[in-house]
């Protein structure tokens, strides 16, 4: 064969192989182009089985119009990545609907037509330091007149995406929202300043009042009624003042029909006693709360008259009580952590945490009919305050020198299931003075039921704070730009509760999944450990300095007392030499004292340089010191080869 032959055939044999890698690619397009392997230990970029099951219950089509300026975000990296992401997921849930769901992507480019479209739709854009301003968000609509929009996909919200997208494609799918009732002492619906702040468009609503609102149908009840009306799905009781007989008999008589009820009682509502624009509580706030006689006939023992304290468990909260230091652990502020939820429950599942304050205690009743299963509770390292005790207003330093545990857990939000018999034995009759007033339109009471026909369905918890605003978002721009960005899973957890009560299982899994970021939980063990060796060694030379300034003080005194008295002369060599030893003293005390504070964290910081290098430099050099030596061993086996032929 000449050597023209094979050039020959060297050129062909190219040229094939280029045609059969182009002709694999464009199979792969075709074939596999919805094929996808989620390594990521959270499966985040898996549908999960809520959505999937919402996307079977779809009845007409559905639009979405994605709205992303990706010609003016081309120097934003952060936000190209996070686009990426939720143009991949936007497919994925288009190419699951079996053409149920319609996606469009649109640039909205400066002063195009689409850009007004954007604007009309509600949709909010981030402006640039170049004064371009850059959209970014979401718009579904369905075949009737319904319209949902996500404004802006924010970064801080990435691990809502799912959610948000499938929330907006179930309010789109469904005729009506289910009725949510609520009967609450709180103002949720026009926040610290009451009805006053309200009428002077002043209210700012509670943020779960407003994501209430995105999920629900929204009946408020007065806090006196004798019937719960038969649109209610759900009752939340949330913290309500004293109720009377009539209205209790109405809550028991929906339950014993099959009705669901999310309770939140507190024998200290902090959010209750915040201060309003006039810097007083809302009028006729209450304090705690109580649903006796009906929580003992639904199996609950709750504790009315202490608070639950927990040292591991403590929220960090700001004291400026010391310059060195200026937040401290709050034992009567508890962040929950997953570790503490019940794993086997859908609604606890897979919450990362929530932040609760002054809460109580759950336990469950003697004799009781029903199932009582913690929901999340304290850890060990926990004990409970005397309500008096708390309101004296100690200070979290003193809370945390104070502090003796238990070695218990208590139960802070519990589940209630199975039959249930009614807390009355007739319906109550109405007071003389109701009656008069009633109109022949008003509602009668229920008639009585004595038991529950199937297994009821209760969730208790123990705590109203989980309500508040600043236990769980942290607001984020200022004016018509802002948003509440949340930093604890309080929502998430009541959303899914009531869902879950609903019989909705849908959105469950989706409001479960895990953080992508994990707190250094090594790292905080090791600074709640070095901060309290620091307060006690803190508090110790504290007193060895005022006892040393003390005894000073009285030396210098009674010798200037001892001269002009008994002619003794204060500057003596021996009270000279005391009042040196007491000064040496008292400098060496305070150099030990500042030693302390510096060295708070040293270990701390320790840890962290540790952590750093571990995951920015340990493993890029073993993967080097690996791929260095499988080269220096095939070197070596060629070599020895090579010596082997010649």
């Amino acid at each position: 064969m000449t050597s023209m032959n094979r050039s020959a055939i060297r050129i062909a044999t190219l040229v094939l192989l280029a045609v059969l890698f182009l002709a694999i690619n464009l199979f792969s397009n075709i074939v596999f182009r919805s094929a996808q392997v989620d390594l990521t230990q959270s499966r985040l970029f898996t549908l999960s089985q809520g959505t999937e099951n919402v996307l079977k219950k779809i009845d007409e089509p559905i639009t979405l119009k994605f709205f992303y300026s990706e010609s003016l975000a081309t120097d934003f990296p952060q936000v190209r990545a996070y686009a990426n992401r939720v143009r991949d997921l936007l497919e994925e849930i288009r190419d699951r609907s079996h053409g149920k769901i319609v996606l469009e992507v649109v640039d909205p480019e400066p002063f195009s037509e689409q850009e007004d479209l954007a604007m009309s739709l509600g949709l909010k854009g981030a402006r640039t330091t170049e004064g371009e301003v850059i959209y970014f968000g979401l718009v579904g609509t369905n075949l009737v007149d319904g319209i949902e929009a996500i404004p802006f996909f924010t970064d801080e919200r990435q691990q809502y995406l799912e959610y948000d997208v499938t929330r907006l494609i179930q309010n789109l799918s469904r005729p009506k929202k289910p009725v949510l009732g609520i009967v609450t002492n709180i103002p949720l619906d026009t926040g610290s300043g009451g009805l006053m702040a309200a009428m002077r468009g002043q209210s700012q609503p509670f943020a779960i009042y407003q994501e209430l609102q995105n999920r629900f149908e929204i009946n408020f009840l007065e806090q006196k009624f004798v019937k719960v009306p038969a649109d209610v799905d759900v009752l939340m009781i949330a913290h309500p003042k004293q109720l009377d007989q009539e209205t209790l008999y109405a809550i028991d008589q929906f339950v014993m029909r099959g009705g669901r009820v999310l309770a939140f009682v507190d024998p200290h509502s902090e959010v209750s006693l915040t201060a309003g624009p006039d810097g007083q509580p809302v009028q006729g706030y209450t304090e705690a709360s109580d649903l006796a006689p009906l929580l003992k006939d639904w199996g609950v023992d709750y504790d009315t008259k202490h608070i639950v304290g927990d040292r591991d468990l403590a929220m960090r909260v700001q004291t400026g009580l010391d310059a060195r230091r200026q937040t401290s652990d709050y034992v009567l502020w508890l962040s929950v952590p997953k570790a503490e939820f019940d794993q086997n429950d859908i609604v606890t599942s897979s919450i990362d945490h929530i932040n609760l304050g002054t809460a109580g205690v759950l336990k469950p009743a003697a004799n009781a009919t029903t199932r009582f299963t913690p929901l999340f509770w304290s850890s060990k390292d926990a004990e409970t305050y005397d309500l008096d005790y708390v309101k004296a207003g100690h200070t979290p330093d003193e809370l945390l020198n104070a502090f003796k545990p238990t070695g218990e857990t208590y139960v802070l939000a519990a589940r209630v299931s199975g039959p249930l018999k009614s807390a009355f034995s007739a319906a109550p009759a109405l007071p003389v003075e109701d009656e008069t007033k009633r109109s022949d339109a008003m509602d009668k009471p229920d008639a009585f039921v004595a038991q529950t026909k199937a297994d009821a369905n209760i969730i208790v918890v123990a705590d109203s704070d989980i309500l508040d605003d600043r236990f769980w978002t942290q607001p984020s721009g200022d004016g018509n730009d802002r948003t509440l960005v949340p930093f604890a899973d309080n929502a998430k957890f009541i959303l899914s509760a009531i869902d879950n009560l609903m019989g909705s299982d849908d959105l469950i899994s989706l409001r479960a999944r895990e953080r992508v970021d994990r707190p250094f939980v090594v790292v905080d063990n090791l600074r709640r450990e070095a901060e309290r060796k620091f307060l006690t060694e803190q508090e110790r030379l504290k007193a060895k300095i005022t006892e040393t300034e003390q005894r000073l003080a009285a030396l210098q005194t009674e010798g200037a007392g001892a001269g002009q008295a008994a002619g003794v002369d204060p500057s003596d060599p021996h009270a000279q030499e005391e009042i040196a030893q007491f000064r040496a003293e008292l400098l060496q005390s305070r150099k030990a004292l500042r030693d302390v504070q510096r060295n708070l964290r040293r270990d701390i910081d320790r840890l962290a340089t540790e952590v750093r290098f571990a995951n920015v430099a340990l493993m890029p050099i073993l993967v080097a010191i690996v791929a260095l030596g499988i080269a220096i061993f095939r070197h070596r086996r060629r070599k020895a080869r090579a010596g082997k032929g010649a």
